[in-house]
């Protein structure tokens, strides 16, 4: 499914009655099929924006559209055709990794036998076999994040909307994670919105990386990502990815250098 967003700008008001300007014009395309990265700096908008496309919170100005070619021009709520993974897993400590697995299936009135029978599938397939009984607290972060994502897909939504997913594990978790999310988007082509800080993950994972600037949050440049899949993590030590690399690099300093004084310019003393 394709995702056309135009326009977009969001302003929150603050407490003191003072507004800030989170994202602004933000306009572009997200073509069926293809993974999106958002790089820029923290609080550029990149977690807004993907939650308006998700239907979670409406966008100030602007319109976000779901167009699909097997479906009538009919319009439909944002968020009916997406599922979102956070960097929080959000599962329910007091069920089963299968039972959190198959909570969605379970709300939508499916059967016991078919939603156990998908999620089984899934669980394996993530590399959780034989965890299935074991609660989220019995288990790594790398291992809960694996059931969040299996949780996600079970859905089998067209569009996959991650909020910086792996900000929280350590490196070399971080690394399973992104060959394994890579598999997954091999099998399952997607439309992906992967919002990240980091400039390696981006270039993995992408088929191109929206470089976003500094608060008010605008789109500076799209890097299209002209590496072949299917890829793992042997790329990053190739003179092409170093090459994207630094043109990404080169593109976000000044934007967190930006962020960096805005920030500093708020904390300090009247």
């Amino acid at each position: 499914m394709n995702i056309d967003v135009k326009d977009v700008r969001q302003v929150f008001s603050l407490r003191n009655g003072s507004e800030v300007v989170a994202l602004e014009g933000f306009s572009h395309r997200f073509k069926s099929g293809q993974f999106t990265c958002i790089l820029g700096p923290s609080g550029c908008g990149k977690s807004t924006l993907a939650q308006i496309v998700g239907g979670i919170e409406p966008a100030t100005q602007g319109s976000v559209k779901i167009e699909s070619e097997d479906r009538s021009s009919a319009p439909v709520p944002l968020g009916s055709d997406s599922v979102m993974v956070w960097q929080n897993q959000n599962l329910f400590p007091w069920r089963t990794i299968l039972e959190n697995v198959t909570f969605g299936l379970q709300m939508a009135g499916v059967s016991r036998a078919e939603r156990e029978q998908k999620a089984t599938r899934l669980i394996n397939s993530v590399g959780l076999r034989g965890f299935e009984k074991h609660f989220p607290s019995q288990l790594s972060g790398g291992m809960r994040q694996r059931a969040a994502l299996a949780r996600a897909l079970i859905m089998d939504r067209p569009i996959l909307l991650m909020d910086e997913p792996f900000g929280a594990l350590d490196a070399q978790t971080k690394i399973v994670m992104q060959e394994e999310l890579l598999k997954i988007f091999e099998e399952t082509r997607k439309t992906v919105i992967f919002v990240t800080h980091s400039i390696d993950e981006a270039i993995l994972l992408g088929d191109q990386v929206i470089v976003m600037t500094a608060r008010p949050g605008k789109i500076k440049e799209v890097i299209t990502v002209d590496l072949p899949r299917p890829r793992s993590f042997d790329l990053v030590n190739t003179p092409d990815f170093g090459r994207l690399f630094d043109k990404a690099f080169h593109l976000i300093r000044d934007e967190v250098t930006k962020a960096m004084a805005e920030m500093n310019l708020v904390g300090a003393p009247s």
